[in-house]
């Protein structure tokens, strides 16, 4: 396991380099600049831009550019803020926690949700239920985070009076946002938990058992949804890097603090460094999420184990 953990690490390393390459040359192709933006609204001359274009070291060549900001990853500095001239590790590690808080609490939503929801319609195949369980899949994967989060603003907070509507800090302004960012997870992992039990209840094993007297509630419950779930593990981890960049809108939703909130901010002031630091920060996120979800896997599953550490 640890071998596997150990190839996958070496492996995301490419895979981040290329991830900070592809940013870096997208926001400078991007058109405007960030010196321009960051003084909007305020009088300079054009001695004062250039002088901070050349602060900012925004007058050397993009390859040179790229290389010190390489050479301050590896040691552990994101650079400096050019609209608050704030470390920009600092400022990630502020606001990284309520984005963690927000996109786990969708994952745990889509997690139980989603499998109780398909547990629950391969149970009942084509009754009321299965196809209430269905139509609720469909409209999940459907709307948008967005929409979905501004409907519950306006039945839930206004309307019933029952949960804020916006603002960071305690488990009850949390739970619109992660029903918002975590409903259309929930209905893709609802229908693959649905669909995978029903092909598991076909499978000889399922009649044997059956056939032998055990009850169904404990074949569906320890035989069909254990099987059934692994590889709905693998979708939910795939899910997470998908909670995350929704994160950015809900969290604008919402009004609440995070990196959204912070990468708001940083793309309408064109500060590169801070879109750099967070774009990393996630796909970094997104890539140990992953290597957690191939452990987890091959924990639920014991036969793709040997498999896997041949592949691999």
């Amino acid at each position: 396991m640890l071998t596997v953990i150990g190839k996958r690490a070496l492996a995301a390393i490419p895979t981040l380099l290329g991830v900070t390459a592809v940013v870096f040359l997208i926001l400078r192709l991007v058109p405007g600049d960030p010196v321009t933006a960051m003084l909007q609204g305020s009088p300079a001359t054009t001695e004062r831009i250039q002088e901070l274009r050349e602060q900012f070291g925004l007058e050397r060549p993009l390859l040179v550019q790229y290389l010190a900001f390489l050479v301050g990853l590896v040691r552990g500095d994101l650079g400096t803020s050019y609209a608050t001239r704030q470390d920009v590790t600092a400022m990630i590690a502020q606001q990284l926690l309520p984005t963690l808080e927000l996109a786990l609490a969708a994952a745990l939503f889509t997690a139980v949700v989603g499998i109780a929801l398909g547990a629950v319609a391969a149970a009942f195949p084509r009754s009321p239920a299965d196809a209430a369980i269905r139509v609720f899949s469909l409209l999940g994967t459907s709307m948008p985070a967005f929409w979905i989060g501004l409907m519950l603003i306006m039945v839930v907070s206004f309307q019933l009076r029952l949960l804020p509507a916006t603002g960071t800090g305690g488990i009850e302004r949390l739970i619109l946002p992660a029903v918002a960012l975590g409903m259309s997870a929930a209905g893709v992992v609802g229908r693959l938990v649905r669909n995978n039990m029903l092909e598991v209840m076909g499978e000889n094993f399922v009649s044997a058992l059956v056939a032998k007297g055990v009850p169904r509630r404990v074949v569906l419950v320890k035989h069909v949804l254990r099987n059934a779930v692994s590889p709905a593990i693998t979708i939910l981890g795939l899910q997470i890097g998908a909670l995350l960049a929704g994160a950015v809108i809900v969290e604008s939703v919402f009004a609440r603090q995070g990196l959204g909130h912070l990468l708001t901010q940083a793309i309408a002031t064109s500060d590169f460094p801070v879109i750099q630091g967070i774009v990393l920060v996630i796909a970094v996120i997104y890539i140990a999420v992953n290597v957690v979800v191939d452990v987890s896997y091959a924990i639920v599953d014991p036969r793709v184990r040997p498999s896997s550490a041949a592949s691999r």
